[in-house]
């Protein structure tokens, strides 16, 4: 279909779009992703489309939302299930030809259920992760997935694309011109999904969405998913006074709930389908469904919305609209660390933590370490996936406890999106300020081997997002009510195996926002040297770290086994000759001599002693003089 022909097709009336084709493969026992089952469950996906078809929808979008390789081919855990795309693997050979053959068949499923009345648009979702800098998908991976999928679906002879539930725009963007430049003549509809924020919407939110796509030459815009078909009306309306693009609108039929295992929406058709209409006169001239929405749905929005006619619009220029002030936000309680970085040289002890809840210990430990002139204790996040008490809880007993400031690591592995925010606005809440992103070690090396890890975003992401909350937003740009003040730290490790991919990992680090480097345990003054050189260049303070060494076993150990730590040969065979109850005074001697060497490079020390020993530490302080 030509985009003339598809804007002449809506000029006649509503168009009315399908549902949720993984919400009725789920009820009939097809197994996720959804996506396969389009070469493995081919004859449910085309009686579902027929099903559609038959309740009244003219638009019908392919089996495909997550039908790219980034997603279907994202590897599993070590020790878990290997995903179903594995095994369809070794019948098709390549990644790039199981994504062709996935979205072709589900072209021609499509094609082959409905009749000739009936458009079929190819559905392209997000990649499934996190692009650059929030996440590791490259953009030139990304653009790769969505180039394989959509070449597929016009290879099936889809009339349209449907790029839906985007959240990045800048994602959306880049699926855009990838499919415009498969498809110069092909009609695409660009759907955001919104989150269901009340305050986002009236912020003008839609409105400066539609705006900002317009440009991008597609030939409809719209919203789908995660709202409700009160908020999409809210929604619609804000769109239609900002484009006279035909907005599409594909709501879920209301919230979610979890029953017996089942995700289930239940808002009643024939409502669904009365606010349809009133969708179709706010201005929407596609209404459909998303998640949650049957062909009952379907049938009830096919009744209301063919008989409804969209109001005449008044599009109004975003940019010139008036709108109230923005509330100058405070700005939270800085950190120590924030005052005396580039003033005096920090010492910060890093603390282990034992197994369950007795840490008096630990807080002992740190009013020692105070006491003799550390200014700050590190509190490691689940280091080497082991479990220990939750690291915002610890911090904010020893900050209240023993009167010293913690540098909080804190780890993406073990929580999504949603949550690295919300335990971030908790812990600031808690004046926990000082926080080093990491991304963390994998869940199947630790305690419990088959946990999920998340990594929704890795440590660069996790930059962003608290640099973000200093700017007084969250990452979907809503207003947190403070400019938050945490001072921000990275990790660096000059020793890497591939050292041009991590000095470029730091770079990034740098740009996203951090103001602090710390760097894995180091024993050599060159390297010493060249970190530093490295890091005046890119003007950003750093911590060298110091890892005593207690015996010949450790050493043997933490060289050969714990990953970005190396030990010269010199300091191995020092430590191995020494008498076995001399091994400590040695390894105690090798730290106080590499910090009195390495002590004016950078701006400050940080020490990692074995077991968390605060005597240990105090002890290689000595050597400072």
């Amino acid at each position: 279909m030509t985009r003339e022909a598809f804007r002449e097709r809506l000029a006649q009336g509503a168009l009315v779009a399908d549902g949720a084709l993984g919400t009725m493969l789920a009820l009939r026992g097809v197994p996720q992703p959804y996506e396969l089952a389009n070469l493995t469950h081919a004859e449910v996906v085309r009686a579902l489309h027929r099903e559609y078809y038959e309740a009244g929808a003219r638009l019908i979008e392919t089996n495909t939302y997550f039908a790219n390789r980034v997603r279907l081919l994202n590897l599993p855990e070590r020790g878990s299930e290997l995903p179903p795309a594995f095994s369809l693997l070794e019948q098709f050979g390549s990644p790039d030809e199981l994504v062709r053959r996935i979205n072709r068949a589900a072209a021609q499923l499509a094609r082959e259920a409905v009749g000739d009345d009936a458009l079929v648009f190819g559905a392209v979702g997000p990649v499934g992760k996190p692009l650059e800098p929030m996440g590791e998908v490259r953009r030139a991976e990304a653009e790769q997935a969505f180039e394989e999928q959509i070449r597929a679906l016009l290879e099936g002879g889809v009339d349209g694309l449907i790029l839906e539930t985007f959240i990045d725009p800048q994602e959306l963007a880049l699926a855009i011109r990838v499919a415009r430049r498969l498809a110069p003549d092909v009609p695409i509809i660009a759907s955001k999904g919104f989150v269901e924020d009340g305050e986002t919407l009236m912020d003008g939110l839609p409105e400066r969405f539609a705006e900002q796509i317009q440009p991008l030459d597609v030939d409809a815009v719209g919203g789908n998913c995660i709202v409700g078909p009160q908020r999409m009306l809210d929604i619609v309306r804000m769109m239609a006074q900002a484009t006279e693009l035909p907005i599409s609108a594909m709501p879920t039929p209301g919230l979610p709930q979890l029953v017996r295992g089942q995700v289930v929406y239940d808002i009643h058709p024939d409502y669904f389908g009365k606010y349809a209409a009133r969708l179709v006169e706010a201005g929407a001239t596609i209404v459909g469904g998303c998640c949650g929405t049957t062909p009952d749905h379907t049938r009830a929005i096919a009744q209301h919305a063919r008989a409804a006619k969209t109001k005449p619009r008044t599009v109004v220029a975003v940019r010139t609209r008036e709108r109230a002030p923005k509330e100058e936000l405070p700005t939270a309680k800085p950190s120590r660390l924030s005052h005396l970085l580039g003033k005096e040289r920090v010492i910060t002890v890093e603390l282990d933590l034992p197994r369950g809840l007795k840490i008096q210990k630990v807080i002992e430990s740190a009013r020692l370490l105070k006491e003799n002139g550390v200014h700050m204790i590190d509190i490691s996040d689940g280091a080497r996936a082991r479990l220990r008490m939750n690291v915002i809880a610890t911090s904010h007993i020893i900050q209240r406890d023993a009167g010293i400031e913690v540098m909080m690591h804190f780890a993406c592995r073990d929580r999504n999106l949603l949550a690295i925010q919300s335990d971030l606005l908790g812990a600031h809440a808690l004046g926990i300020r000082n926080v080093l992103a990491i991304t963390g070690d994998p869940a199947q090396i630790g305690d419990y081997p088959t946990a999920t890890s998340v990594f929704d975003v890795d440590a660069i992401g996790l930059v962003r997002i608290l640099r973000r909350f200093n700017e007084g937003r969250d990452l979907a740009g809503n207003s947190i009510g403070v400019y938050a003040n945490f001072t921000i730290a990275a990790a660096y490790n000059p020793l890497a195996p591939d050292l041009d991919a991590e000095n470029d990992r730091l770079r990034r680090k740098i740009d996203e926002g951090a103001h602090l480097i710390y760097t894995q345990p180091l024993f050599e003054m060159p390297v010493v040297e060249r970190t530093a050189e490295l890091l005046q260049r890119l003007r950003t303070p750093w911590f060298v770290g110091v890892l005593p060494l207690r015996s010949a076993r450790h050493a043997e150990f933490m060289h050969n086994e714990v990953p970005g730590i190396e030990i010269p040969e010199p300091i191995l065979q020092r430590i191995q000759d020494a008498p076995e109850d001399a091994a400590l005074q040695v390894g105690l001697e090798i730290a106080q001599e590499f910090v009195r060497q390495a002590d004016p490079y950078a701006q400050g020390l940080y020490l990692m002693p074995p077991a968390g020993s605060a005597q240990i530490a105090l002890k290689v302080l000595e050597g400072l003089g």
